[in-house]
């Protein structure tokens, strides 16, 4: 018998419609009904851990969603699916990638009609997530997001659509699984870092992201410092570029500690040290560091878990970034 656990946290799939908005109240047992007939062969156990919307999840949320997750696997379970909301998914999958070094899958779905809508899409989504997680085919992906038939590599992963059905994509990287009907089918062997798992016991410090726009100056930067951020993400301009005052701001928070990391406003590619006047090649001078391709909302999370775990966080980024 193959062992799943379902780590349900709240999100759309577990939201009804009410006079204030959508709440989540729905309980992982219901959600687990809601799917019909499990998988031959496949025991699920339906656990509780919160009941929020996920743009109000705050870091200790995390921490104690990946003790939860780290806490099954220990248990003896084959996988581990977690229900949550689209708004930070990406965030939440993208840190559990980071403490998760197992091979066994770890999978987040959710979905973007509530589930008191006439034609919820969760109960599908949490289906294929549950045939994903128990699937042999899954071993050794690291954390997904299974979302309307497949499923996405959590490093890279990015919502794409507010309201659609299809919510997620990975630019410049694909889906790894393709789910139907049950079916798992192996798409793509997706990159998993060779360092040593983030403990999610470790609090993660402060790192704030700003975004440069036409005309920005450095006071977000040193406001940001200032409300206590141990490290900066910039949002840069296209392949990593940014005003002048910015630069110049950048050069004196790494030469006062703070570590900067450049990533792209832009949806898709890496961000690389190209242009001189306040561009990237600038930046790197200034001392700051590169994101590689990640979206600046996972490099947030890179660069405070790099603080956590203390050294030089220059570092620790190469040996996860590569």
């Amino acid at each position: 018998m193959t062992r799943i656990r379902l780590l349900a946290t709240g999100g759309t799939i577990a939201s009804r419609s009410g006079s204030d908005g959508r709440t989540a109240s729905v309980p992982a047992a219901e959600l687990l009904v809601s799917v019909g007939p499990l998988p031959p062969g496949v025991s699920v156990e339906a656990v509780d851990v919160a009941s929020t919307l996920s743009f109000a999840m705050r870091s200790p949320d995390l921490q104690a969603l990946g003790a939860q997750v780290a806490a099954a696997l220990d248990d003896g379970c084959d996988g581990v699916v977690v229900t949550h909301g689209t708004d930070s998914m990406e965030e939440t999958a993208f840190y559990l990638d980071r403490c998760h070094r197992d091979e066994r899958p770890v999978v987040l779905t959710g979905a973007q009609r509530p589930y008191d809508d006439p034609a919820p899409d969760g109960p599908l989504n949490l289906a294929a997530a549950l045939s994903a997680a128990a699937a042999p085919t899954a071993r050794g992906c690291g954390v997904l997001v299974c979302f309307d038939g497949v499923a996405w590599p959590a490093r890279g992963v990015q919502k794409v659509d507010t309201l659609a059905s299809a919510a997620f994509g990975a630019p410049g990287r694909g889906p790894v699984l393709h789910v139907s009907g049950g079916s798992v089918r192996r798409l793509a062997v997706p990159e998993r870092p060779a360092s040593p798992a983030l403990d999610p016991g470790l609090p993660l410090p402060r790192v704030d992201v700003v975004v440069m726009y036409q005309g920005a100056d450095a006071a977000l930067l040193h406001a940001a410092v200032a409300a206590g951020a141990a490290g900066l993400v910039v949002a840069a301009f296209g392949a990593g570029n940014c005003p002048p005052a910015v630069t110049d701001a950048v050069g004196g928070l790494v030469a006062s500690g703070v570590p900067v990391l450049i990533c792209s406003r832009v949806g898709s590619g890496p961000v690389e040290a190209l242009y001189g006047g306040g561009g990237g090649a600038q930046l790197r001078q200034a001392g700051a560091l590169f994101g590689g391709d990640l979206s600046p909302w996972q490099a947030r999370l890179l660069l405070s878990a790099a603080l956590a775990v203390g050294g030089p966080p220059a570092e620790t980024l190469h040996e996860w970034l590569t």
